[in-house]
């Protein structure tokens, strides 16, 4: 990133500022959506920088995926903290914040499964999979912790839930609706 003549490189800033913006560009246009040359030059920087940053774009790729799986998975584990230590109240949480996204203007669906549907390999396909196990977790823990027979089986149907959710706010521009449907399918595999 250019620096005004005096000031000293700040590498870590640099980096950080190349990855938000690359997060945006990436999000707006897809992986593949954008060359090295343009990506370095909406990003500001030039190619020798992002290289000695990340190695190469699938480096910048998976740096972006990971920061981004990072600070969901933090959103929606503050989200269901928010709901104390009842078990209906946490997912309902995680609903709620879910449909805040969904009814935002640059709502695109998941930064992740659209980089792996782009990209079915790596860095883009493990990434995925690791963002969707981290949820599995927070909802298998929720599941446990409502006492369900089968914690495990529970998130996995609940991510299904949220995934289907993303998807149908996405394709289908529902909105907050898309998260209220899939809260009030979630909430019975609680119960049972």
């Amino acid at each position: 990133m250019p620096v005004a003549k005096g000031t000293s490189l700040d590498p870590e800033r640099t980096r950080a500022a190349m990855l938000e913006a690359a997060s945006v560009v990436f999000y707006e246009r897809g992986l593949d959506g954008v060359g090295i040359a343009e990506l370095c030059a909406s990003v500001g920087g030039s190619k020798e920088t992002l290289y000695r940053h990340f190695g190469s774009k699938d480096g910048l790729i998976a740096a972006v995926l990971q920061a981004r799986s990072d600070r969901n998975n933090a959103w929606l584990r503050q989200a269901a903290e928010t709901g104390g230590d009842d078990p209906v109240a946490r997912l309902t949480a995680v609903f709620a914040v879910l449909g805040e996204w969904f009814d935002e203007p640059n709502y695109r669906g998941c930064a992740l499964m659209n980089a792996a549907t782009q990209r079915h390999f790596e860095p883009a396909h493990g990434m995925a999979v690791r963002h969707l196990d981290r949820y599995q977790e927070l909802f298998t823990e929720i599941a446990a912790q409502a006492r369900v027979a089968d914690p495990d089986r529970a998130g996995r149907q609940l991510l299904m839930l949220l995934e289907g959710a993303i998807v149908m706010a996405d394709h289908h521009q529902l909105g907050r609706a898309a998260a209220d449907d899939a809260l009030a399918a979630a909430l019975p595999l609680l119960a049972s």
